[in-house]
């Protein structure tokens, strides 16, 4: 006869709930080692915690508890990442904040390089927004910030009257990019006709990197005829996306990065719990799939790229 239960067990929805807060388990590794091309380790870390170690489950509430000691969660990020073979991280800035804090990590941990910008979403809500780009500006040329971004055009969250905003701090992080000597990486939601337009008319630096790519193969050729890079996230996984993976198969190697965008866009089979730059191995070898290449030859070719686009770590 079973024993009487003293503890009441949880539901399947608050079992999902609970989920849905912590990370997932380390996929298998990489043969070769890849950079996550933009990450967001300060937003990370701030909702969701700290990332597992292999098969070791975490919790964002108390990541410390099982050892008693105090947890430095860049670094937890960053060994977390390198155990699976994502070696190198691009920690993007999206505000003034964001901006000075990646250039602080930049700084302090030799696995991660930054960018700074202004989101074209926070563009539009700055009350004074040629300041807040003096800051970025100023942050723009030193060594360990490598790219600009990421800025753009968003007409998922911004209606029409924030658009001349975007606009104008999208030409204006296109202008610091050149004038430093740094990637440009691109927000485009969308918006991909007025994207390009703003980049022919403008004219784009030297490097130009589509941040979580969302267009069609038509979309990824016209890119790729620019010479602009496309980072695919965990996007390409989903079932949904067979036309991003189309784009993916039309694309040369040499123009793919992979990424995070972490903690969103969690790749499948974890959709739904928090990202982090170790989940990178599930959407590589989504790519893999998708454009028919050799798994060694793709990390190969997305850590050349990587370093082109980013310089060496």
């Amino acid at each position: 006869m079973l024993a009487p239960m003293t503890e009441q067990t949880e539901t399947r929805k608050q079992r999902a709930a609970r989920r849905a807060g912590e990370f997932p388990p380390a996929p298998a590794s990489l043969p070769r080692p890849v950079p996550d091309s933009h990450t967001h380790l300060d937003i990370t870390i701030s909702a969701a915690g700290v990332p597992p170690r292999r098969e070791t489950a975490v919790s964002a509430a108390d990541p410390g508890a099982d050892t008693g000691r105090a947890v430095d969660p860049v670094q937890a990020a960053v060994e977390a990442a390198t155990e699976v073979g994502v070696d190198r991280l691009v920690q993007v800035g999206v505000d003034v904040d964001s901006s000075r804090w990646g250039v602080e990590v930049a700084q302090r941990y030799p696995a991660v390089v930054a960018t700074v910008a202004l989101h074209p979403n926070e563009a539009p809500r700055l009350a004074e927004l040629d300041e807040a780009l003096r800051v970025v500006e100023s942050l723009a040329g030193q060594d360990r910030v490598r790219g600009v971004g990421e800025t753009g055009m968003d007409f998922f969250r911004t209606g029409e009257d924030g658009r001349a905003a975007q606009e104008a701090s999208f030409r204006a992080h296109i202008d610091i990019a050149k004038r430093y000597g740094r990637t440009l990486v691109v927000h485009d939601r969308d918006a991909h006709a007025d994207v390009l337009r703003i980049l022919d008319d403008a004219g784009a630096p030297e490097t130009v990197v589509m941040h979580c790519f969302s267009g069609d193969a038509e979309f990824a050729r016209a890119c790729v005829r620019r010479g602009y890079l496309l980072s695919f996230a965990g996007t390409v996984t989903f079932s949904s996306a067979a036309a991003l993976r189309e784009a993916a198969a039309v694309t040369p190697l040499d123009h793919l990065l992979v990424e995070t965008d972490a903690p969103y866009l969690t790749p499948v089979p974890h959709r739904g719990r928090p990202n982090a730059s170790y989940l990178i191995p599930l959407t590589v070898r989504a790519l893999a799939a998708a454009t028919g290449s050799d798994l060694d030859e793709l990390c190969a070719a997305l850590s050349r790229t990587g370093e082109r686009a980013f310089g060496p770590w």
